[in-house]
């Protein structure tokens, strides 16, 4: 099979496995493209929005319940740190840099911005530098393209107020950026005790035809990561759980409150689809 997954010490283990051609993207993003808009890979790591807007409009990937990368996102909105103190609640009416409208990262983010803060997607105006993944969707009117070549030159620039960057982004494009909100590691782990989870950010699907085909190598390819991720830290995991479903759960609902997702995501559905990994 063709095999997409980032490189983490916990994935080259697995990238052994012989028989199976691992191709290696860096960044890893465009591989999600890439799947849900040509099917190119038989399976291929995902980010959790890109796969939920795959599956609204009916690509044919199934999850497999694999968690490979996490956390809370508190953090992941960042100022400039000479610039002015801004409460999040400030953010109305303002404009707000991220990659993409539909980046995982910005989803976690303005789900937290609405249940904790009562600032609505739909309050921002949203600036991004990237196209979504999932070629079918259509940005809602709230969501701004700008030539930048990266999210953290719109805040230099000032053309916008705070820029939401995902966690590599933090210490790479983002160096010497700060959290807007304070306290953010605090609050994150609030957010983690209030629901039960820490949210999840990348994912593993397989291209539906690939697993008619080829169950038992997916199987294998499953039972490899399963032992690569054991012992890691939450979420990183493999094997359907609560937690994975809650995050699920609380991930649709953001994405549907933010226009991501046209429809409710059933998980119990995708349950089902795993149901063959669910130990």
């Amino acid at each position: 099979m063709k095999v997409v997954l980032g490189d983490y010490p916990r994935t080259r283990a697995v990238k052994e496995l012989p028989g199976h051609e691992f191709i290696e993207f860096k960044p890893l993003p465009p591989a999600f493209a890439r799947m849900v808009r040509t099917l190119e890979f038989d399976v291929c790591e995902m980010a959790l929005a890109t796969y939920l807007q795959a599956r609204d409009h009916g690509v044919p990937v199934t999850l497999l319940p694999v968690v490979m990368i996490g956390g809370t996102h508190h953090r992941s909105l960042t100022r400039l740190p000479d610039a002015p103190k801004l409460a999040p609640g400030d953010l109305r009416g303002r404009r707000v840099g991220v990659r993409s409208y539909s980046q995982t990262t910005g989803l976690w983010v303005r789900g937290l911005l609405r249940e904790e803060y009562g600032v609505e997607a739909a309050d921002v105006t949203w600036v991004t530098t990237e196209e979504p993944h999932v070629a079918q969707y259509t940005e809602p009117p709230f969501v701004e393209r700008s030539d930048a070549a990266k999210v953290a030159d719109l805040l230099k620039s000032g053309d916008v107020a705070a820029a939401v960057l995902g966690p590599r982004a933090v210490g790479g494009q983002g160096e010497g950026l700060v959290p807007l909100i304070e306290d953010a590691e605090v609050a994150g782990r609030a957010w983690v005790e209030r629901h039960g989870t820490v949210p999840v950010n990348h994912v593993v699907v397989v291209r539906n035809a690939a697993l008619d085909e080829n169950p038992d190598q997916v199987d294998a390819l499953y039972a490899a990561l399963k032992e690569a991720t054991a012992g890691a830290e939450p979420p990183v995991a493999a094997g359907w759980s609560e937690p994975l479903a809650k995050a699920l759960e609380i991930g649709g609902r953001y994405a549907l409150e933010q226009d991501l997702v046209r429809t409710k995501v059933d998980v119990a559905e995708i349950e089902r689809g795993a149901a063959r990994w669910s130990q």
